[in-house]
């Protein structure tokens, strides 16, 4: 049960954003992706991925948390050439042409104050100094989404 302090805070937000005193700037934005591991990786490689990927929140503006692990059960993701991904996006069956899978075990989450601290977190020397350690944890090629919040 609600107290009345409580209950006044909830209704103030509420009000807040039903009165669009909220807007885009002021929401905050998760910022995932998940990634294939690279089998060379060592366990010196993981430790220096875990403590760069903590150390980002002290360094980038904005960036308030980060979360990181093996995702609970792996991610299949296909690729294939052009004409093929059009066939198999019509419906079409029979279509020929190479198709691909990658399964992605890894992922990383990052909450960010707004839409604008990514783009200060794409140009970031912090963020240039940890993808180097990322880059020797993982395989090319990663699925990434943004997630705004309502």
């Amino acid at each position: 049960m609600l107290t009345g302090l409580c209950r006044s805070a909830v209704c103030a937000g509420l009000l807040l954003i039903s009165s669009g005193a909220l807007n885009a700037a002021d929401k905050k934005l998760m910022h995932c992706f998940y990634f294939s591991s690279v089998e060379s990786a060592t366990q010196a490689d993981w430790d220096a991925f875990y403590k760069a990927t903590d150390a980002l929140p002290g360094k980038i503006p904005g960036l308030t948390r980060v979360w990181y692990g093996k995702l609970r059960s792996p991610a299949a993701m296909f690729s294939a050439d052009r004409e093929t991904a059009k066939k198999l996006r019509g419906g079409e069956k029979a279509a020929t042409g190479e198709v691909t899978m990658a399964l992605r075990q890894y992922g990383v989450c990052m909450e960010m104050d707004s839409a604008e601290t990514l783009k200060v977190y794409a140009a970031h020397p912090a963020h240039k100094e940890w993808d180097a350690v990322y880059q020797k944890v993982r395989q090319y090629g990663t699925t990434t989404f943004d997630i705004l919040g309502e």
